[in-house]
């Protein structure tokens, strides 16, 4: 285990040294061309390359012996996504919440993982409007700016659903529509994973659906809820790794309980 004490709060000072000189002061300040689409309905700004920039040479420093892949990075050249399973790697999302940020309204923020052979062993979740950094370090637990948090549920009745359907087909959308959302209070969802998996460890969601599953979005967020008590694994309960790539459908709640029940609603689709 590479993860100590010291180079947690390393980590959390980069983070929040680079999004104020790389993202915060970007913030409803950008230029037509400092957008730029990457795909059908998802950009990339300048603060997001010039953060990736800062954040990958901080990270090089702290643990030069670590792989990093960041998510610019690995769409410039997807053969980077070869080594995620490597003996140790640092996931880098500079800016999550892209688009949100890109038009001028949060939520949006930054998100570090650790990985060692594939398996998330840290993770950081920066919010860059507020300063909230959660942190987690596989067997250690999960935090909230340094404080001990363990997960809780919202106790609404039905629970409360955030479902990811951005990238579903149609097929299964129609199924979530008839089978799954009937059983939930279903709330809208940030489009912001930085977001999402606090909301889940908070109080604010209980369980959460992604179809799409890469290790910049989900590594950090899956290791914060499950070391606060609460479960996300694949829908059939097997663990989330990053170096599934490609691998799709992730279930994350606030409870063992409530992923079960998620779980098997899903399973019988």
């Amino acid at each position: 285990m590479s993860w100590t004490a010291e180079l947690d709060a390393a980590v959390g000072t980069l983070i929040a040294r680079v999004a104020q000189e790389a993202i915060a002061p970007r913030y409803r300040q950008l230029a037509d061309d400092d957008v730029t689409a990457k795909a059908a309905d998802d950009v990339v700004t300048v603060a997001d390359t010039h953060a990736e920039r800062l954040l990958s040479e901080g990270l090089a420093h702290l643990l030069p012996e670590a792989t990093i892949v960041g998510e610019e990075a690995a769409h410039a050249d997807p053969a980077l996504l070869d080594r995620l399973g490597d003996g140790l790697c640092w996931i880098i999302d500079p800016l999550d919440g892209t688009n949100n940020f890109a038009a001028g309204k949060p939520p949006f923020g930054v998100l570090i993982a650790l990985a060692e052979h594939g398996e998330c062993v840290a993770g950081w979740i920066y919010d860059v409007l507020s300063g909230r950094l959660c942190t987690a370090q596989k067997g250690r637990g999960a935090f909230v700016n340094g404080t001990p948090v363990r997960a809780q549920a919202t106790g609404q009745v039905p629970p409360v659903a955030a479902i990811s359907t951005v990238f579903m087909d149609m097929a299964q959308r129609e199924a979530m529509r008839q089978h799954i959302l009937p059983h939930y209070s279903v709330v809208d969802i940030p489009r912001c994973a930085a977001e999402q998996y606090p909301r889940l460890v908070l109080g604010v969601n209980d369980v959460s659906i992604f179809e799409r599953t890469l290790a910049w979005d989900h590594a950090a967020g899956v290791l914060f809820v499950n070391e606060a008590g609460g479960k996300a694994a694949r829908p059939d309960g097997r663990p989330y790794r990053v170096d599934q790539v490609g691998q799709k459908g992730l279930v994350a709640a606030s409870s063992p309980a409530l992923f079960d029940a998620m779980a098997e609603r899903l399973a019988g689709l």
